[in-house]
Order: structure tokens, then sequence, then C-alpha cells
């Protein structure tokens, strides 16, 4: 039997059959304006809830990359589950989505493995969303590529530091796009929520990876995939890349009208 990853989200976090998550996830990028970027697009952040309430911002994320050649896609987001390992990858060979399989890269894999001070913990069949939410928008905007999954437990300066020079090393010379998979603030009123974020997202923007870490030390801004989005500006930085900026932000009460408790996302795009 093929080691492939069955979807823990279809029919949940997103729609559960192909024609239906083909015409949503189109949907979302058709309504996205597609930012403008001079230069080569490298990597970009993108939010990890139901598409439902995060979809049409992570669109202004992905509608950037369409037209991109790209050959491997390294997805890095925060493990939420309880686990021991500080950081994890999948032990599986392919991710399904209704919309079919998404190899693992091995090869890509094992490079960021070698080049990483901190020991990646293969998992099976893990529930983790924050990878896989993403796909389906790849799976639409890119013809066909190959995935680095890496999950992150620790969220310390070291830990982002080593995934983030992990990874340069590794998508060194190959057609490559990073991603960071993050949501903002959770459950503020909108007010507080907006001031939150936005901070957060100034450090984004800023191209500080030390910045977005320190800002929720601070109680400055919240992002929960503060550790990926920190890597990936780390990497991004070591491959070449020179300006990150945010294309949209919106919250959870943009689509269910209750501004009391919300959660917050952001798009940027980072290029060289």
């Amino acid at each position: 039997m093929p080691n492939v990853r069955s979807s823990p989200l279809a029919g949940k976090w997103y729609p559960g059959k192909a024609d239906q998550l083909a015409e949503s996830v189109d949907a979302y990028l058709k309504e996205a304006a597609t930012p403008k970027v001079d230069g080569q697009l490298i990597g970009v952040v993108a939010p990890h809830a139901g598409h439902m309430y995060s979809g049409g911002v992570a669109a202004y994320a992905f509608s950037a990359v369409r037209g991109v050649e790209v050959d491997v896609v390294a997805i890095i987001g925060p493990m939420h589950s309880a686990v021991s390992s500080r950081l994890l990858t999948t032990g599986h060979d392919a991710y399904w989505t209704p919309l079919g399989e998404v190899p693992v890269d091995r090869d890509g894999l094992a490079a960021v493995q070698a080049a990483c001070e901190i020991p990646m913990t293969p998992i099976f069949n893990d529930p983790e969303h924050s990878l896989e939410i993403e796909l389906p928008f790849l799976q639409r905007v890119l013809k066909s590529f190959t995935l680095i999954p890496i999950m992150m437990r620790d969220d310390s300066p070291a830990a982002c530091l080593a995934v983030g020079k992990a990874l340069a090393i590794a998508l060194q010379g190959r057609r490559h796009l990073l991603v960071a998979s993050s949501d903002l603030s959770h459950f503020y009123p909108q007010t507080i929520a907006e001031r939150l974020d936005n901070y957060m997202l100034a450090q984004v923007e800023s191209f500080d990876p030390l910045a977005v870490l320190q800002a929720e030390d601070e109680g400055k801004g919240f992002a929960c995939g503060r550790a990926p989005i920190a890597a990936v500006l780390t990497a991004a930085k070591q491959l070449g890349g020179t300006q990150v900026k945010v294309v949209k932000y919106a919250t959870s009460g943009d689509v269910s009208g209750d501004y009391n408790s919300v959660v917050g996302y952001g798009a940027a795009l980072i290029w060289k």
C-alpha cells in the first residue's frame, strides 16, 4: 500500500469533494487582487484556519504564485498538538487532498535534516492542519511540485535560525517556494486584535526574524506560527530575499460578523 497521509481536514476545514474544492479555491483566488511583485517571488506568509474563515486572505498570498516556476515547496508550520519533539516532519511519502496526492521531496527533506542542528522527528497520521490547509491553494496555482513539510514546536531563536539556515542550504539552486503558515492573534475583541496584529505584521514586513519573536515575548503582537515565520524569513534572507510586503489583513469577524472575539489573518510576500 502507498505510504500516503490521508486528510483529517477534507469535508471539515474545506470542501471534501474535488470539484467543490477546486471551485471554492478558484473563487477565493479570483476575488483576490494579485499583488505586484517587483522581482522574483521566493516565499509567502499565509494563514491556516479553515478556508471559510481565512481562505480569502490566503488567496492574496497564493495568487501571486501563479506563473512562478516552482519545483519544490517548503511549508513550515507550527505543531499545535502537545508532542515532546522540538521539530517534526512527516513519515509519509505523500500528502493527500481531494485534488490529488502531493509527493514529499525525500531528497530535499534529507538535505534539510542533514543541515539542521536539531533533529526532526518523523510522525505518521498527524492531525496537524497548518501544513495541509495550504495544499489545495498550491495545487490550483502550480502545475506540479514536491513538498518539504516541517512542523515546529520549538519557537526559540536558536531553533528558528537552525531551520532557516538548513532550508537555505537545501533549497539553494532549486526552483523553490517558502511558505510560512501562521494565523495571528486569537480571541481578542476586534480593536485589540487589530492593534496586536498590525504590530506583528509590521515586524514581518521589516524582514526581521528576531523582531517577530520579540513582538510576542513583549506582548505587543501575536502569531501562532511565529517560529515558522522567523524560520522562513531567515531562509529567505540567505537565499537572496530583499523585501517583504503585507498584502492582506482580515479577521474571523469579517466573515462571522462577531467582532467580540476574533482570530487575525495576514498574507505577505517575500521576493528578491
